[in-house]
């Protein structure tokens, strides 16, 4: 439905978020409310909207990579840009992460090594007797 409303306390509740979050991402120009008073008053296209920073964050996308895919959306095309945009960033976000996994790989066997070196030199150390 579209012209369904959520409050503040509403969508904070749902995806267990702080309001401050919320009122951070409508100062990013991400979340546009309307105005009761004081009182701000979110849109179905703003639910949708949070759904879509949150999940680009679980994905670990920076906030300026969710706001390019988000300013694409246009409801009345096919989308396929946005698509295709989105395709691009989760591959180039998995091999980055790929990447950064052979690293801390290599830095995990690297420390093992340099461990076992480090016992094996303390207790030559401790049977020769060169300890203090």
């Amino acid at each position: 439905m579209k012209d369904e409303q959520y409050s503040i306390r509403d969508l904070s509740r749902e995806f267990e978020v702080t309001p401050r979050t919320l009122r951070f991402y409508e100062e990013k120009g991400l979340l546009c409310p309307a105005r009761n008073g004081q009182n701000r008053i979110y849109s179905a296209a703003d639910r949708t909207r949070l759904l879509l920073i949150l999940r680009g964050k679980r994905l670990g996308f920076s906030l300026g990579e969710s706001a390019d895919l988000i300013r694409m959306y246009d409801p009345s095309s096919s989308n396929e840009n946005q698509l295709q945009a989105l395709i691009d960033k989760i591959r180039e976000k998995r091999d980055r992460l790929q990447q950064q996994k052979q690293e801390l790989e290599l830095m995990i066997t690297d420390l093992g090594d340099w461990e076992t070196r480090s016992l094996e030199s303390l207790e030559e150390l401790q049977k020769n007797g060169d300890l203090t």
